[in-house]
Order: C-alpha cells, then sequence, then structure tokens
C-alpha cells in the first residue's frame, strides 16, 4: 500500500476544516496509508525548517507558489510513477509565512496549485482532496469528470 506523509506547519483549528480533512483521509484509506506530521509553528521560518527538515522521508514534494502547476490528470500521473516505484511521498505544507527556503531547496518537487495564496490550513485540505482525486483517476473511479 503506498505511504504517503503530509508534513504541515500548524493545527487545523476550525472544525469544519477538521471534518473536511477526515472526510478526505477515510476516503484515501483504501487506496493509501497517509500520515498527517504536525510541525508545531515557531517564532521564524528558521526555527520551523528545523522541525520540517527532521520529519522528510522518501520523495519530498514542496507545496510553494513558485512550483510546477499540474492538471489533475498529470498530479495523478506523477503519484502513479512515484507509487509504481516504490516511492513512499512526502508533501509539505508551510505555515501563513510559507516554507524556509532551505525546505523548497531540499525537496525533488516543487508544486503549486495555483498562483493564488491559500490559508494554509484549507491547503491541507486541497492537497487531500487533489491525492484522492489523483488516486480516483488512477482506479478509473468516476469521482474525476
Amino acid at each position: 500500500m503506498q505511504k504517503i506523509n503530509i508534513v504541515c506547519v500548524g493545527k487545523l483549528k476550525e472544525e469544519y476544516l477538521r471534518s473536511a480533512a477526515a472526510e478526505y483521509l477515510k476516503r484515501l484509506s483504501r487506496f493509501a496509508k497517509v500520515s498527517v506530521i504536525e510541525i508545531e509553528e515557531g517564532r521564524t521560518l528558521k526555527d520551523e525548517s528545523v522541525s520540517v527538515m527532521k520529519a522528510l522521508k522518501g520523495y519530498v514534494i514542496a507545496l510553494c507558489v513558485e512550483g510546477e502547476k499540474l492538471s489533475s490528470e498529470a498530479f495523478s500521473e506523477k503519484l502513479g510513477t512515484l507509487a509504481d516505484r516504490g516511492e513512499e511521498i512526502t508533501f509539505v505544507i508551510g505555515s501563513s509565512c510559507g516554507l524556509a527556503p532551505e525546505v523548497k531547496s531540499s525537496a525533488d518537487f516543487k508544486l503549486s496549485f495555483s498562483e493564488m495564496t491559500f490559508p494554509h490550513q484549507l491547503m491541507r485540505v486541497i492537497l487531500l482532496e487533489q491525492v484522492y482525486r489523483a488516486f480516483m483517476i488512477m482506479s478509473g473511479g468516476e469521482y474525476h469528470k
């Protein structure tokens, strides 16, 4: 079973975001073993980066606005290729201040969901939904139309 880690700075504070994340984690459980690692927000990006760097494993995908933009189909293909190679995948979501340069430079791939900026808590839900969509595309499910 595919192993996916989501390293994120901060906790989900609002119940509606926790509920949405829990729903996608439940849906994903048939495709992958997903671990969410919450890193405490630091006073600076440098403070956060120390803890973030310790949590990185496998193929690291940093979410950042300057990253590459992929369609849902291309994202699914990328995850499928990594899964076929047996890669453990770790996604990294920064705090409201983003990710430290050393975290970005250590990533194997930088991914952008948009040129827009999203709240980091909402980004966790968006990421989980897109990972679920990717697995549904790979499996030929009807979720993605």
